[in-house]
């Protein structure tokens, strides 16, 4: 991530009304690409996510804060405006926002804006060229769509639960979420790719369009080729730890001190496997000569390959293997990831210089993984303290000083 001064979205205005993390997401990906995101927040508490800790945010002298780090890792770039949208003063002002803004991201429940005169609909009137994107729980229609929807629910309801973890009738068998949001944080990334689309439609047709995210949409989507398996076999995929469905052998193993990770996804690489591991026979034998057999006599050939892991420690067999092309590598924790050569190498811990007042000069994170050769990713904010930008926004959009003040003494901002 550089520190110029331009990205590839340069110029893009997007009125930011999300919170918690999908929509948060979402205008961070499009931050991080140059777009100007000014986030709304909640007078006097903000986001949700400030408050969701530990682990908190740490001050110069390296005590915790009553900021939660959770908030940091999807609001840098952004800048913050306190405003009370309950009030009549916020939501005119918000209008206004949005009258100029090219972008317009939230993620209340359906409907839930209306009221408010910052629906899709009511924006749209003083603003044709505005792309509006809703993410929810369950979309616009059909009969969950009142319903409120996390992460949590939806990766048990779409079936996402069902195949992460071990198998029933094992030793901590039974149903697992995944360790992250993971259906917010995609439910993210296909909604900035859909506001570009639609950023791209506006460029042949002069008009904005609507965009209706929901996040069950997206939990079944990420199932991938299990849906598909599904869906033209009848076969209903089951839980089957760190195993592969369909290859093999594809897995976790165990090694004189720990463990580690095989990737082997054809038959050259099992052959080269074997014959690094002084076992070309394997390769040889009828049952395991192609990946579809070994997957059917993984029952055989799994055991036998455990039992010569367990010989050598994970970094034995790391240098083993690395040069024989044969997928291989630990199962790390996160602060081993961090330590990791590779992931150095490609600075993806970076640092995020804030200058807020409140103690906090420094805010660890994640490099954006977007890399573009002439217009790479910028950092121009840390992760912003609550109302930080206000007056500066404000300013910008043409609200005087004396407006402010009593905007802010009648606890509008």
């Amino acid at each position: 991530m550089t520190m110029q001064n331009a990205g590839a979205l340069a110029g893009l205005k997007v009125l930011d009304l999300s919170r918690v993390l999908a929509g948060p997401w979402c205008t961070q990906t499009l931050a991080d690409l140059g777009a100007d995101v000014v986030k709304i927040e909640r007078p006097g508490a903000g986001d949700d996510t400030r408050q969701w800790g530990p682990p908190f945010l740490k001050d110069a002298a390296g005590n915790d804060t009553d900021q939660a780090a959770y908030f940091a890792c999807c609001n840098r770039n952004k800048r913050s405006v306190t405003v009370d949208m309950a009030t009549p003063d916020g939501q005119a002002l918000l209008q206004r926002m949005a009258a100029g803004s090219d972008v317009v991201v939230e993620n209340f429940k359906v409907g839930g804006l209306r009221a408010y005169g910052l629906d899709y609909e009511s924006l749209k009137a003083a603003n044709p060229r505005l792309i509006y994107c809703s993410i929810t729980g369950f979309g616009q229609d059909g009969p969950y769509a009142k319903r409120a929807g996390y992460d949590l629910m939806v990766q048990a309801m779409s079936g996402m639960m069902s195949i992460t973890g071990r198998a029933d009738g094992t030793p901590g068998g039974g149903p697992q979420r995944v360790g992250v949001a993971l259906t917010d944080t995609f439910t993210g990334m296909y909604a900035a790719t859909a506001i570009l689309a639609a950023l791209q439609a506006r460029h042949q047709t002069g008009r904005g369009q609507y965009i209706d995210m929901s996040l069950l949409d997206v939990g079944m989507a990420l199932l991938a080729n299990q849906t598909t398996g599904y869906l033209n076999s009848g076969t209903v995929p089951q839980r089957q730890g760190n195993t592969h469905p369909s290859l093999a052998p594809y897995q976790d193993f165990p090694t004189a001190d720990g463990s580690m990770l095989l990737a082997i996804g054809n038959d050259g690489q099992f052959g080269r496997f074997c014959a690094a591991v002084g076992r070309p026979e394997w390769s040889a034998d009828p049952r395991y000569a192609s990946n579809t057999l070994r997957v059917r006599n993984r029952e055989t050939l799994i055991p036998a390959m455990e039992e010569l892991t367990r010989g050598r420690s994970t970094a034995d067999w790391i240098a083993l293997l690395e040069n024989k092309a044969v997928p291989c590598g630990p199962i790390n924790d996160i602060a081993q990831a961090f330590d990791d050569p590779q992931v150095q190498a490609r600075g993806l811990a970076i640092d995020l210089p804030r200058s807020a007042g409140d103690g906090i000069d420094t805010i660890r994170g994640v490099a954006s993984p977007l890399r573009l050769s002439e217009h790479p990713p910028v950092l121009r904010h840390a992760p912003p303290a609550l109302g930080q930008h206000t007056d500066e926004v404000l300013a910008e959009w043409g609200v005087p000083e004396a407006e402010r003040v009593r905007l802010r003494s009648a606890g509008v901002l």
